[in-house]
């Protein structure tokens, strides 16, 4: 699995972390080996950008995901995906501070937990609807427990 990070932000970001944490998600989500996917780090002018830009919101955000509809696994159309491309990931570090000093928890686990959310939506996952939330957040919670559990067990 290729994960490519690019922070274009000065903040200090658990590199590491981020693409452990995704590429455990994909594996988990039995996402072909060969699956690329690529992360980019921004700070809130470029996310407020791309936030009004594609969702039509105003501000920054914590995470967009833009998934490569041809690669998503289990295409309406029947089709096997034809590239392993999954999409790109955006992280906003600026906007997960925050939110993670409101939860009082690290940014880094901050930053996990949104590249699995970000993941699960490239992955077609949303929480639109009850009963999507139900399942998406459930499986992202399980996702970074068992993520967790795998690094306390290898004593990262």
């Amino acid at each position: 699995m290729s994960i490519e990070i690019v922070n274009e932000t000065s903040d200090d970001v658990d590199d590491n972390g981020i693409v452990d944490v995704a590429r455990f998600a994909l594996n988990e989500m039995d996402i072909n080996p060969l699956a690329e996917l690529a992360v980019l780090i921004v700070d809130t002018d470029h996310m407020s950008e791309l936030n009004h830009r594609w969702m039509g919101g105003n501000g920054p955000t914590d995470v967009l995901s833009f998934p490569m509809d041809e690669a998503i696994p289990g295409r309406p159309d029947g089709l096997e995906p034809t590239t392993p491309i999954l999409g790109d990931l955006v992280l906003c570090p600026a906007v997960a501070r925050a939110q993670a000093a409101e939860a009082g928890h690290s940014t880094a686990e901050e930053m996990h937990m949104l590249t699995v959310h970000g993941v699960l939506h490239i992955l077609g996952y949303d929480h639109a609807e009850p009963d999507e939330a139900k399942e998406m957040f459930g499986l992202q919670n399980r996702l970074l427990e068992a993520w967790r559990q795998q690094r306390l067990a290898a004593g990262k």
